[in-house]
């Protein structure tokens, strides 16, 4: 399975940069491509989710479930239909990198593992002579682009000021 884990620091205790994860539907409020999210059960372990997702002439809704809750810790989750992947969300204290006028920080990471070979061009309903490669590739840099923009996003609803975020992309993370 191939793997990806980024993460950036809040200047939030964890128990409320955990809260603001646990909501999922409220993503949809951040991200040019995520039209909506549609909540399946209490929001508890079982709980799935459809989050739709549109890009350029395509449509596709992700159906994830919530696996494990450890407040204010992780939120594990997996993917349901279609593709191979599961996934963390995890929140730790990080009081070194606050700045002094700041009383909290906390490191926020997402952890996914996925396969790569289980996506195919038949999920996305591709248009005639559009290959998945073709489209892997053009929505990489977008892909990149929009995290950031989210997480700048997120980051000022949740500190009250807008600030630049750096997101760090690590090379090798801990298996989930």
């Amino acid at each position: 399975m191939d793997s990806v884990e980024i993460s950036t620091v809040v200047y939030v205790p964890p128990e409320e940069a955990y809260d603001f994860l646990a909501d999922f539907e409220g993503y949809a409020d951040y991200s040019n491509h995520l039209d909506g999210v549609d909540r399946h059960g209490d929001g508890g372990p079982g709980t799935e989710y459809d989050i739709r997702l549109s890009w350029w002439k395509l449509e596709y809704t992700v159906r994830s479930a919530v696996t494990e809750l450890d407040r204010p810790n992780t939120i594990d989750w997996r993917l349901v239909k279609d593709l191979n992947a599961h996934g963390r969300w995890v929140v730790e204290p990080a009081p070194d990198e606050a700045p002094p006028d700041r009383g909290s920080a906390s490191r926020v990471r997402l952890v996914i593992r996925f396969d790569a070979d289980s996506a195919s061009s038949d999920m996305l309903d591709l248009p005639r002579l559009v290959s998945l490669s073709w489209v892997v590739e053009k929505v990489k840099p977008i892909v990149l682009q929009e995290a950031e923009r989210v997480v700048e996003r997120i980051v000022a609803d949740l500190e009250g000021e807008p600030r630049a975020v750096e997101l760090t992309l690590h090379e090798a993370p801990d298996a989930v």
